[in-house]
């Protein structure tokens, strides 16, 4: 008998497969990567997913997501949570996915950490039927942590498990679990930040990128999370550097793109100051106004005349310059900023 378990890299899906495991079922794990993390995040991600379930022995499959999964997040059947997070949505897709995969694998069922009652947009009594009819897994789905609450599954009626030994756990409250982490001696710490479809400031980003573009790519999602981000007009927006990283990914992002149509780079000469990327097809009031805006965060002086350059990609490759006073422009931050 084998199982596949959806692992999401917190201590409740460490101890689902735990409780599995203790069933003398074998047991391998899958990881689904969201398709827009940055290579550096990409790897802090998995590397710390590897030191978690080397804790239980247990074979971690790392997929990454692709443009299937854009389209589920343009347009979720069952809507979105206070930023751009379709959680409902995204937890049958992953489900879906898994389930895929059980015959590649050899896998009877699927296993999760979901808790009744811990989230509201996914993790509710009622929820769970409406899951496992979408995910086309009704009664293949095994969820250890809240099992006295929920009807019994397949694995169960036939035999193949029994989850006597498993937990009733109710709600947001982690006192059941942390006793079993205690009880197994896992060592568990969550990544901060969570997935960043849940993030309020990252969504309106989305909303916003969705809005203009009609459509989600990889590599727009990417910059979301770099700078920040000014909606000029539906065809053009710009996005300002931080530090020196997010200005050296912007730098990479326009070098690698340098042959393509519709980008700009942009830096005030003179002083130590941000890059900033424009995208899209600007008016010469758009391309001013992120002139004016990548002055406002450079280190020049107030009233201080600077000029800015402006790379332009394409086969041309043409360069002007833009010059300009320094002034405050709060104005122009409140009237263009995503936020």
């Amino acid at each position: 008998m084998k199982a596949l378990a959806l692992f999401s890299g917190g201590l409740d899906s460490l101890l689902a497969i735990k409780l599995i495991q203790e069933t003398g079922v074998e047991i391998e794990a899958v990881y689904f990567l969201q398709p827009f993390l940055s290579q550096k995040e990409e790897r802090k991600v998995v590397s710390h997913l590897q030191n978690l379930i080397s804790q239980l022995q247990v074979k971690l499959h790392i997929i990454r997501l692709d443009d299937d999964y854009l389209r589920m997040l343009e347009a979720p059947a069952h809507g979105y949570g206070k930023a751009f997070n379709p959680c409902l949505d995204c937890h049958i897709f992953f489900l879906r996915k898994a389930g895929e995969m059980m015959n590649e694998l050899g896998a009877d069922f699927l296993v999760t950490g979901e808790v009744v009652g811990q989230r509201p947009k996914s993790q509710y009594k009622t929820a769970f039927p409406i899951i496992d009819s979408e995910s086309g897994l009704a009664g293949l789905i095994v969820r250890p942590l809240s099992a006295g609450l929920l009807p019994p599954t397949i694995p169960e009626i036939k035999g193949w498990i029994s989850l006597k030994h498993c937990p009733s756990i109710q709600g947001r409250q982690r006192k059941v679990q942390l006793e079993l982490a205690k009880k197994y001696d896992l060592k568990f710490e969550t990544p901060a930040g969570g997935c960043l479809l849940t993030n309020v400031e990252y969504g309106r980003k989305v909303r916003d990128l969705l809005a203009a573009d009609g459509m989600l790519t990889s590599n727009s999602l990417r910059l979301l999370s770099i700078g920040r981000h000014f909606r000029f007009s539906p065809k053009y927006k710009g996005i300002i550097g931080r530090n020196h990283q997010e200005n050296q990914e912007l730098f990479r992002y326009f070098y690698a793109r340098r042959w393509d149509a519709h980008l700009y780079l942009l830096k005030a000469l003179g002083a130590p100051g941000p890059l900033a990327l424009g995208l899209g097809e600007p008016s010469s009031e758009d391309l001013r106004n992120l002139s004016l805006l990548t002055i406002r965060y450079s280190d020049h002086p107030y009233q201080s005349k600077v000029s800015v350059k402006i790379l332009t990609s394409g086969k041309d490759h043409q360069q002007a310059t833009f010059i300009e006073e320094k002034t405050d422009n709060q104005r122009l931050i409140e009237k263009f900023r995503i936020n």
